[in-house]
């Protein structure tokens, strides 16, 4: 594939490996890092489970900085989103599973997703779920609590909602307000101060805003841009 059709709107640069496949998430000019990778996992799950459409403060500090010629994307950091109802949500890379999700260490900090409630944690990943009293996973739901959709065969959703016209178990909005919220991340790391974000205008507002609203949008580079619109 031609090189330069392969990079598209982003800024034009020489062609390296490492720029392509697997670790192209790593650079900012076309991913967001494991924030955008991983995280589009398991932040939609929180955001799920909070019931909003996105977090109104991010704040974030990078635990270690690029080497200087090498991939752009933080790779060890610290997030915290805080939503309208008062939750906060702390979002942490470890090093004890590897980037593709295998475990490096058995004793270390897996990756997944925990709910600390007054009654105890739950810990749910791609593979298994856990809690703090397994009672919390057996006890039947009283008659009134919210009930989720389930859906076990991602492929399979999607082909009968083709067929009923249906929305699917992850509809469109759900997954561009599950991927923006990773943005938002991101954007928090790289600016290095509090964001305020007004999550029905999609906008930031607040100390920092014009700066930050500038990201929401990047420069396209001719002629992968709108000047044929």
């Amino acid at each position: 594939m031609n090189w330069d059709f392969w990079q598209g709107q982003t800024p034009k640069v020489d062609y390296v490996p490492q720029r392509c496949h697997l670790t192209f998430r790593y650079w900012y000019d076309y991913s967001g890092g494991t924030m955008t990778d991983w995280g589009a996992h398991h932040n939609d799950i929180a955001r799920w489970a909070v019931g909003l459409a996105g977090p109104v403060k991010i704040e974030g500090a990078p635990y270690t900085r690029p080497i200087p010629g090498g991939y752009t994307a933080f790779s060890d950091y610290e997030v915290i989103f805080t939503y309208a109802n008062g939750v906060r949500q702390t979002v942490k890379t470890t090093r004890d599973d590897s980037i593709y999700g295998g475990v490096v260490n058995e004793n270390g900090q897996r990756n997944g997703l925990k709910f600390e409630g007054t009654n105890g944690w739950i810990w749910v990943n791609r593979e298994e779920i856990e809690a703090s009293d397994p009672a919390l996973l057996s006890t039947p739901l009283p008659a009134g609590a919210t009930r989720l959709y389930a859906s076990n065969d991602h492929m399979g959703n999607f082909f009968d909602c083709v067929r009923s016209r249906k929305p699917p178990a992850a509809d469109v909005e759900t997954g561009h307000r599950s991927a923006s919220m990773c943005h938002l991340g991101v954007m928090a790391l790289r600016l290095g101060r509090k964001l305020e974000w007004d999550p029905a205008r999609e906008k930031f507002t607040g100390e920092g805003a014009k700066e930050a609203n500038k990201m929401l949008a990047r420069e396209m580079r001719k002629p992968f841009d709108y000047h044929f619109v």
